[in-house]
């Protein structure tokens, strides 16, 4: 079972420290979002379990290994996945392209060592069926069968996070970064949005750490929220318990997203 932990994270810019000393646990199947105002390190933290920065201090601890150093496609094959603020998909590749894209780190057959092996029994062969197997899996679970044929660049906002969301999941992680996840979606879109997070907690039995802005959200899917203002950790509980301190009021007071 995935558990993961950060502890101590900290990182400066420019003698600026943007994290400060952040740590926190989840435990394995668990909903955790971290809430903050804009420009408070929520993002930045992600960089960091990620591999795309280098923390100054601290560790982050996936089933009891500490992932800080390694790159982030190492960090992937460990098993966390993210989607990012703004979609990373290929524009000019269909649905089912881009899904299948995120099975490369699971690929051991090369293209070259899969076109000297023939027969349905070859190693390659199996490796492709395997993969096939999984992609279909998530356009079914998506409900992105109608779509699998068309470019990335032809589907409206909401659909292309949705193909993104489904990339993240065709790694099979056991830990599953969402970054703004319903950003630039509708209302009927967030909705739907919430039901597959919960789907995928449930279906896929993912560890699932979400940044968002949408509070309806948070508070309707998460068992637990840390809430972050420049950089420092203001409280982690429950939903019930983070909505009333009087800290994560202040840092949301008059603040629209």
């Amino acid at each position: 079972m995935a558990h993961f932990k950060v502890e101590h994270l900290s990182i400066a810019f420019g003698g600026i420290r943007a994290v400060n000393d952040v740590s926190f646990e989840i435990e394995h199947n668990k909903i955790f979002s971290i809430i903050g105002p804009n420009g408070s390190g929520k993002t930045t933290i992600f960089n960091m379990i990620s591999g795309i920065y280098k923390p100054n201090e601290g560790e982050v601890v996936l089933e009891n290994e500490n992932l800080v150093g390694l790159r982030p496609d190492t960090i992937a094959r460990k098993g966390v996945a993210r989607t990012f603020q703004n979609i990373q998909l290929f524009g000019n590749a269909t649905v089912m392209d881009n899904l299948m894209l995120g099975r490369h780190i699971h690929m051991k057959t090369g293209i070259v060592s899969g076109a000297c092996m023939w027969g349905k029994r070859s190693r390659a062969a199996r490796e492709e069926i395997r993969h096939r197997e999984v992609i279909e899996h998530i356009i079914d679970f998506l409900d992105l069968q109608s779509l699998r044929d068309q470019f990335v660049s032809n589907l409206p906002y909401g659909k292309r996070k949705l193909v993104e969301l489904g990339r993240a999941l065709a790694l099979e992680p056991k830990v599953l970064l969402l970054d703004e996840p319903s950003a630039g979606m509708n209302t009927e879109e967030k909705d739907d949005l919430r039901i597959w997070i919960k789907d995928i907690q449930e279906d896929y039995k993912v560890t699932i750490l979400l940044i968002e802005h949408d509070m309806n959200m948070v508070m309707g899917i998460s068992d637990r929220i840390l809430a972050i203002n420049q950089g420092v950790k203001i409280i982690e509980g429950t939903p019930q318990e983070v909505q009333k301190h009087p800290d994560v009021v202040a840092a949301y007071l008059g603040e629209e997203d």
